[in-house]
C-alpha cells in the first residue's frame, strides 16, 4: 500500500499538466530530500548478468531521466540499476506538445515525445561527474530524426558512451520517431546490429572493457518477426534483449477519448502483451540470453510474474507514476520476503517457471 506522503504527493503531482509533473519529481530529486527509505541489500536478489553485479533485479527505465540529471538519486530509491536516455547525438525538442497523457483508470499513459532530449554532449558532462561512483547506470541510445544516416548515430553513440556506461542500450522500438521501427526488420537489423557492435569492439581497448550492448524491442512484433529478432541477435552476439518499449495497441482501455490519442501507451494494460512476448523471445533464446522484463510492472506479484515469464531483472516507470516513487522499493522488499518465505537461495531460481504457458498465448 502507498504511504500517506507519497499518496498526497501524487494527487499534488496530478494537479499538474504531465510534463511539469515530471520536472517537478526530477527537481525534488535533485534537491536530495529524502522520498523514501531504500531496501536492505539481499543476497537472495543479486545477481551477476551479462557481467554486471546487480544487487537486486529492479530497475528504472529509460525515459524518466532523459538527460542522465538524477541516476545515483534514483539508485538511492531503491532501483538496483538505471538507465538514461533515450540519448540522441544532436539535441531535439521531440514531438509538439501536449504530447502525454495520464490515463489514471487504468494507470496508464500515452506518449509521443519523440526522443526529446538535450543531447550526447550534456548527458555526456553529467554522467563524467559520477565516473568514480558505485551503481549500475546504462545508456539507452537513439538517433535523431533528421539524421541522414540512423545507424550511424547509434554508432556515435556507442563511441561517446562506452567509457561511462555499465551498459548500452539500442532503441529501436519507439513508435514516436516515424520509420525507427523499420530497423527491426531483419535486413535492418542485421546491418544496425554489426555496426554498433564493431563500433563497441573498438572502443574496447580504450575503456578497458567490452560494454555489453543491450536490444529494446517493442511489444507488437510478430512471431516471424520475433524469430527474425532472436537469430540476429544470437549470431552478432548481443548482451541481452529488453522486452519491451511502449505499444501501439489500444486493448483494454476504459477511456475511448483518451484511446484515440497518437503515441505509445505504457503502464498496467501493456503487462500482458509485453509478457507473452518476452515468454516467446525467451523460448526461441533458450536460457542462457539477458533478457529484462518491461511493460506493467506496479507491484511484486507483476515483478515476479515477469521473472517466471523469463525475465532476469526487470523495469518500470510508469507504474512510479502511479504507485509513487517508493514502488522500487516496496518491490525489492516484498521479492526478498517471497524468497525467504519459499526457501529460495536466489530469485534467479522461479526464472522460466511460468514460461511456456505465457509463450503458449497467441500475440493476437
Amino acid at each position: 500500500m502507498m504511504p500517506l506522503l507519497e499518496r498526497t504527493s501524487r494527487e499534488l503531482l496530478f494537479l499538474l499538466e504531465p510534463e511539469q509533473a515530471h520536472a517537478l519529481s526530477l527537481a525534488a530529486l535533485k534537491s536530495g530530500i529524502p522520498v523514501c527509505a531504500a531496501p536492505r541489500k539481499s543476497s537472495r536478489l543479486a545477481q551477476t548478468i551479462a557481467g554486471l553485479h546487480f544487487p537486486n533485479p529492479v530497475g528504472m527505465a529509460a525515459g524518466y531521466d532523459k538527460n542522465a540529471e538524477v541516476p545515483d538519486a534514483l539508485l538511492r530509491l531503491g532501483f538496483g540499476f538505471t538507465e538514461c536516455g533515450t540519448l540522441t547525438p544532436r539535441p531535439q525538442e521531440g514531438n509538439p506538445k501536449p504530447r502525454i497523457f495520464r490515463l489514471a483508470r487504468d494507470c496508464a499513459v500515452i506518449n509521443r515525445l519523440g526522443f526529446n532530449n538535450e543531447g550526447h554532449a550534456a548527458a555526456l558532462a553529467r554522467l563524467s561527474v559520477r565516473r568514480s561512483r558505485t551503481g549500475i547506470v546504462g545508456v539507452n541510445i537513439g538517433a535523431n530524426r533528421d539524421s541522414e544516416d540512423r545507424i550511424a548515430d547509434y554508432e556515435e553513440g556507442v563511441r561517446a558512451f562506452a567509457g561511462l556506461a555499465s551498459y548500452l542500450t539500442i532503441n529501436i522500438s519507439s513508435p514516436n520517431t516515424s520509420g525507427l521501427r523499420a530497423l527491426q526488420e531483419r535486413e535492418s537489423l542485421s546491418e544496425l546490429l554489426r555496426r554498433v557492435v564493431a563500433a563497441r569492439d573498438g572502443t574496447q581497448g580504450e575503456v578497458g572493457r567490452k560494454v555489453p550492448v543491450f536490444l529494446k524491442i517493442a511489444p507488437d512484433l510478430s512471431e516471424e518477426g520475433l524469430s527474425d529478432i532472436a537469430a540476429e541477435v544470437a549470431e552478432k552476439g548481443i548482451d541481452g534483449v529488453i522486452v519491451s518499449n511502449t505499444t501501439l495497441s489500444r486493448s483494454g482501455l476504459s477511456n475511448a477519448t483518451a484511446a484515440e490519442e497518437a503515441g505509445g501507451l505504457s503502464g498496467k494494460p501493456l503487462f500482458e502483451r509485453a509478457t507473452i512476448v518476452l515468454a516467446k523471445l525467451r523460448r526461441l533464446t533458450g536460457s542462457s540470453l539477458p533478457i529484462i522484463g518491461v511493460g506493467g510492472v506496479h507491484s511484486v506479484e507483476t515483478a515476479l510474474e515477469k521473472m517466471r515469464a523469463g525475465a532476469d531483472l526487470v523495469q518500470l516507470y510508469t507504474g512510479m507514476i502511479f504507485e509513487g516513487p517508493g514502488l522500487a522499493s516496496r518491490i525489492v522488499r516484498g521479492l526478498d520476503a517471497y524468497a525467504e518465505r519459499n526457501g529460495l537461495r536466489s530469485i534467479a531460481e522461479i526464472r522460466d517457471s511460468n514460461m511456456q504457458a505465457w509463450a503458449d498465448r497467441p500475440l493476437d
